[in-house]
């Protein structure tokens, strides 16, 4: 005997997989510093010792971290100079310059909608433009 399907049970089906798709692009994404990370990388690239400039209060261990999970998901393309000392340069990949409008909307919707942090100042209130 044949079990009947209908158009709902292939709509959940598809839903299901986009619902999984979601979750997995979040589960790439998320951390909390993989999108302070790919922000300052939207430049271009960047060494090491420049990335923990950039973000002060990420640790050495949890960048090196963010980092490695970035690369093997294939947002962070990591170069090795052959040179002493080493030099380590990291960049976006295609894959995370495509999250481009992406970064511009979280942008626009934080301008717009976003609750100020306790403590911070006024100073870049009113910034609409990405860097």
């Amino acid at each position: 005997m044949k079990k009947q399907t209908n158009g709902n049970e292939a709509h959940e089906c598809a839903s299901e997989r986009a619902r999984a798709q979601f979750q997995r692009a979040l589960r790439v994404l998320s951390g909390k510093w993989k999108g302070e990370i790919l922000w300052q990388l939207v430049d271009g690239k960047q060494r090491f010792g420049q990335l923990r400039r950039a973000i002060p209060d990420v640790t050495q261990h949890m960048l090196t971290t963010q980092l490695r999970d970035l690369e093997s998901e294939g947002l962070v393309k990591r170069t090795v100079f052959p040179e002493v000392p080493p030099r380590v340069e990291y960049e976006m990949t295609p894959a995370a310059r495509a999250l481009r409008p992406v970064f511009d909307e979280l942008f626009r919707w934080a301008n717009a909608h976003a609750r100020p942090e306790p403590g911070a100042d006024a100073a870049g209130k009113g910034d609409d433009k990405l860097p």
